[in-house]
């Protein structure tokens, strides 16, 4: 699944019914949303910065429910591939890292890539440990 709008907003896909999600971009809201502008108004106004106050929570509030999408119940597995370089560059990319369940391997070789996301989604998931 490739991460549009509707992605952000709830769709449900357990399962093996979504196994790989690709994020071209992080899920920044458009700066000139009238919203946007009116939110980012008050907080100048507090003399708070609108992106590090408004934009860059909102966005891992986002990016944190489409990694939900991959992860719905306790035996859903998946693969994410984000392709914004933002995520391994921006002086904001801790607060998107923190919100992946697992740390992230950095891979820049499609072929790479596609390689190991085949030998995890091959290998199974990991043995249920019983107590």
């Amino acid at each position: 699944m490739l991460g549009v709008q509707s992605l952000w907003e709830g769709v449900d896909f357990p399962g093996e019914a979504l196994e790989i999600l690709v994020v071209a971009k992080l899920p920044f809201s458009v700066p000139d949303d009238p919203l946007v502008e009116a939110r980012g108004e008050r907080l100048r106004e507090r003399g708070l910065d609108p992106f590090l106050h408004d934009a860059v929570p909102e966005a891992v509030l986002r990016f944190r429910q489409g990694v939900g999408r991959l992860i719905r119940r306790t035996d859903d597995r998946g693969v994410l591939i984000v392709c914004d370089p933002r995520l391994a560059v921006a002086s904001y990319r801790r607060a998107f890292l923190a919100a992946l369940p697992v740390p992230p391997e950095r891979l820049r070789d499609p072929h790479e890539l596609a390689g190991a996301a085949a030998r995890f989604l091959e290998a199974g998931p990991p043995p249920v440990e019983r107590s």
